[in-house]
């Protein structure tokens, strides 16, 4: 790992700035100081202070701990890379569901935009809430019909499917009235839909 690394932390600069680095510490955990406030005043041109460099120092040692832990701990990169896979997959999910203008952000001010992230993240968390539901019923059906579900199976299975969602058509808010009192819509047999079918309920989801 030496012949990798580019260079060593200083931790003569940080045992130097220490007690002013746990004066920012108490600063920005009370509310005395902006995070954001206090970035701005480290990155002012006509300031040359040691304490940024201290602070880079600083995050040099929680970025070298994590790099030693990934390269020496396989199960660790395993629980990485499983959290890389389920951030992948619900951007995936909002990129088809936020289908309209080119899945851009249009609105110039921040109310805006935050009103249309969080509009998409209610969407989507609608959709995982919706497969959730209807993949415990599939695996309750398969049990029932004397099937083996294995719950190491079940852990594998992701509520993030995309595939059976419709964006484009007609979209439609009238319940059927088992559903409205709380029923949920009748399986679909695989055998009997076609390859290239999207399975895709009545109300557009």
């Amino acid at each position: 790992m030496n012949g990798l690394a580019r260079g060593r932390i200083n931790t003569a600069t940080i045992v130097d700035n220490w007690d002013d680095l746990l004066r920012v510490v108490g600063s920005l955990k009370l509310g005395t100081v902006t995070a954001s406030e206090f970035v701005r005043t480290l990155q002012a041109p006509q300031r040359t202070s040691t304490l940024a460099g201290a602070l880079a120092n600083v995050g040099r040692v929680a970025k070298s701990l994590f790099l030693l832990s990934y390269v020496d701990d396989e199960a660790y990169r395993r629980r990485i890379l499983v959290q890389l896979n389920r951030h992948e997959k619900r951007h995936n999910v909002a990129r088809k569901i936020f289908y309209g203008q080119r899945g851009e952000v249009r609105k110039r001010y921040r109310e805006g935009q935050e009103d249309q992230l969080g509009a998409l993240g209610l969407v989507v968390n609608a959709v995982a809430l919706w497969n959730t539901f209807y993949l415990d019923r599939a695996a309750e059906h398969l049990r029932e019909q004397g099937e083996e579900v294995r719950e190491e199976d079940l852990a594998r299975v992701s509520p993030l499917a995309r595939e059976h969602i419709h964006v484009l058509g007609r979209y439609q808010f009238t319940l059927e009235e088992s559903v409205a009192e709380g029923g949920m819509r009748p399986l679909r047999d695989p055998a009997e839909i076609d390859e290239y079918e999207l399975v895709v309920p009545e109300s557009g989801m």
